[in-house]
């Protein structure tokens, strides 16, 4: 049976721990017992544990052989603010799908209250991918951004940056990735519920971005995020 896999809170030597809430879930809804051998996440390293010690809002393992585990995705989301349970739902199944860094971002018509809000969600949606990382078994959860201007996204680094736009009839986003070079890192784009406008899209093509597309359904904006990994995820495999 597979082991289940947790990311520890806290490593000192061949020792880890999970606190709080994250060792109670453990502890008391799972009822973990002393003994019991599960995959720990130390310093972004798998390795096989056994359970030490178990206490309230504690649960204490000693780590034993490294556990091999295949390379993650390369793959970095742009994903513009929007309705918050639509974005966390987002951010959950991006994360079980790979997705290397998350970065929310202020688009034109991003809302003005979930631009105000955001910064004070970046801790829950924190908390969403490491959940999620858990239950999917990687290895280390994603980086999530603090929320930023789309000016200040389009200057981030990377390999093939995709823009998806609902305007873009002629491009498929699997043609764009058909270009993809070997190990290099695909950046998405995702607009906000209205999609982007008119300059944002001058904006990506003249900092060398790619415009392309899902198909002619027009997906929400959660729908179209999830809906983009699974693809790249598909062709880059």
């Amino acid at each position: 049976m597979t082991r289940r896999r947790w990311i520890a809170d806290e490593v000192s030597g061949n020792r880890a721990a999970l606190v709080g809430a994250h060792a109670e879930h453990l502890a008391r809804v799972l009822r973990a017992r002393v003994g019991q051998e599960f995959d720990v996440v130390s310093d972004g390293t798998v390795r096989r544990a056994r359970i030490v010690s178990i206490a309230a809002e504690r649960v204490e393992f000693e780590l034993g052989e490294e556990i091999l585990v295949a390379a993650g995705t390369n793959i970095t989301l742009l994903l513009s603010i929007f309705k918050f349970d639509r974005m966390e739902w987002a951010i959950e199944k991006c994360t079980e799908l790979g997705a290397a860094r998350i970065v929310p971002v202020i688009a034109r018509r991003t809302e003005a209250h979930l631009a105000a809000a955001a910064a004070k969600r970046v801790e829950r949606w924190h908390r969403i991918a490491h959940e999620a990382s858990e239950q999917s078994r990687r290895a280390t959860p994603p980086e999530i951004s603090q929320p930023m201007k789309l000016k200040d996204a389009l200057a981030l680094p990377g390999g093939t940056r995709i823009v998806l736009a609902e305007s873009e009839q002629a491009v498929m986003l699997r043609d764009v990735l058909q270009s993809h070079p070997a190990g290099g890192e695909v950046v998405l784009a995702f607009g906000p519920e209205g999609g982007w406008v008119e300059d944002e899209l001058e904006t990506f093509r003249g900092a060398g971005w790619t415009a392309g597309s899902l198909g002619s359904t027009i997906l929400r904006a959660e729908t179209a995020a999830i809906a983009a990994m699974a693809v790249v995820v598909a062709e880059l495999q």
